[in-house]
Order: structure tokens, then sequence, then C-alpha cells
């Protein structure tokens, strides 16, 4: 039995928590929100699946500083901004052969995971599974998805191809990448244009493919994504990216879904990710004097509604 701590159980780490401890894993959820460890533990987390009558699962739950087992893998699913915070709290949980999945949106995570631990034990990837918080210990789960990981370490493909089989096993639709990091741009891309713009203008990713001004709007921010992912060796080509994205404006694709940073910002008022995917280009660009005045505006816009809706 695989010992699994998720790192950050909101609505996607309760997703994957869900998910690996029904195929026989020792899982514990660890969040910083206490209501929802809390609601957890007594009443278990309760699951509503399309289709399905609600389920109460009983699974552990702690805020991160109280556990101090180590474990065989944790999966980080913080949000960006709260990472090193996470890596702080964790470190008792993490052993010489503790391996640590990094499914965290935006840009720029390995970097500060390796100052936590060695490469080999690093192994980042992208999911789109998708999950909603309802309330505290509550989540909602609609369609299917899959997860792409790989090494950080050259040398860790086997250990990444184990992780892959683990995920897969719960269900999870795992597959190994040999190139995650152009994976994790364009998904990068894909949140720096429906997200920030869905969280702006109020709207689910179906309303906002129904604006005049939606596609020129995807061209400006994957424009400036394109050039700055090429500094780090990445080719996002602008219209298959943007063919790649507007295919979510479906129904049945993500149309009826309110991304991540709209329900940070607008539905629970908490701060969003947004300065690691358009501030990140914005950061990087300034960087590399590139010019990315759309993602930076982008970047102040979201941090103005954050004031305003967060007090």
């Amino acid at each position: 039995m695989t010992k699994i701590a998720i790192a950050g159980s909101g609505a996607m780490g309760s997703r994957f928590g869900y998910m690996l401890q029904s195929a026989g894993n020792d899982v514990v959820l660890l969040d910083n929100w206490a209501e929802h460890v809390q609601a957890i533990n007594t009443n278990g987390l309760t699951v509503v699946e399309a289709g399905h009558e609600p389920v109460q699962v009983r699974i552990p739950a702690a805020l991160p500083t109280d556990i101090k087992e180590v474990q065989d893998v944790i999966i980080l699913f913080t949000k960006s901004m709260q990472l090193v915070d996470m890596l702080q709290a964790i470190k008792p949980l993490i052993g010489a052969k503790t391996k640590v999945v990094c499914l965290l949106n935006g840009l720029g995570h390995p970097e500060t995971i390796e100052q936590y631990l060695p490469k080999e034990n690093i192994f980042v990837g992208i999911t789109l599974w998708t999950a909603g918080l309802t309330g505290p210990g509550a989540i909602t789960l609609t369609g299917s998805g899959n997860v792409e990981l790989q090494n950080v370490d050259p040398d860790g493909k086997e250990a990444a191809q184990a992780l892959v089989a683990l995920l897969s096993a719960a269900g999870l639709n795992a597959q190994y990448s040999s190139d995650v990091l152009f994976s994790i741009w364009r998904k990068a891309c894909v949140n720096g244009t429906l997200n920030s713009l869905c969280a702006l203008l109020d709207c689910n990713i179906a309303q906002l493919g129904q604006t005049p001004q939606a596609q020129q709007l995807l061209r400006s921010i994957v424009a400036e994504f394109s050039a700055v992912a090429a500094t780090e060796a990445v080719e996002l080509d602008i219209p298959t990216t943007i063919a790649h994205i507007s295919k979510m404006f479906a129904p049945e694709q993500a149309g009826g879904h309110y991304p991540s940073m709209h329900q940070d910002l607008v539905q629970h008022h908490r701060l969003t990710e947004v300065d690691y995917l358009n501030g990140y280009v914005a950061r990087k660009g300034a960087e590399k004097h590139i010019a990315t005045p759309v993602n930076q505006l982008i970047t102040e816009l979201i941090h103005a509604k954050e004031a305003l809706l967060i007090k």
C-alpha cells in the first residue's frame, strides 16, 4: 500500500485523493483551511458526481503541520503563491526516497521545489481533470481527464513511469511525457487566457467564446506567451495554440465551466495565481526585453480586482 499525501486538498487535490484512496492507497489530505479539514474528518469528504447520488467518503485530513510521518509520494496541489509555505510545512514528510509530484498550474515551480529536495525525487506534470469545491468538505466531479508526467532528473524515467502506473491504476489516465515542459506552457497559455479573462469578465468559458472580442484577445495573449516560451526552448505555435484553446468554448468540452481563477476571485474572494501565469510572462518578458503589454495589463487588472473584492 503506497502512502500518499495530497499537499493542497481543495477541489482538485480532494478529487485525486478520493480516486487514489478508492484504488487502495493510504491517502491523507493536507490543507490549510481548518474548516475544510474539520468537515472531512467529521462527516467524510462529500463527493457529488454527475449522474450519481452524493457519497460521503471517509478519508483522513489534517493541517500540513500536523502530520510528521514520511510519505512514499507527495502530490503538490497547493496554489502557486502558497508553494513555498507548503514545502516548508511538509519537510518532515519528505524522506530520502519520497517522490514529489508537482501538478500545480502556472510556470516556474520546479526551480522552487529544487530548493527542498534533489532533482531525482521531483516529477512535474499537468492534469486536465476538473473539479469544484462547493463548501468545506464538499466537492463536485464533472467529466473526464488525464495526467501527463515527466521526471526532472534525466535519469528518472523509470521512476516517473512507476508513478504513471500508480495514477492510472486509480483511473486518472496518466501517461509518460517526453516533453512535459511544452505541455506545461500550453496549459499555462490556456489558463492565461480562459482563467484570467473569465475572472475579469465574470463569465464561464462558453460565454467568453461568444463575445466578438474572444479571438482577438486569444491572439494577443498567446502571441506574447509564445515569444517568452521561445526563450525557454519551448515552441508554442500561435494558430495551433489558439485552436486548442478555442475548442474549450464548446459546451461538450469545458464551456459550462467557471475556471479556477473565477472560482477563487469572483466566487470566493481569494487571491489568484495570475503572477504565475500572465504575470510570469510579463516578468520574464521584461527580463528578456520582450514586449508583453497585454499580459502586463491583464496582471494589473486582476490585482486591481483582488484589491476591490478581497477585504
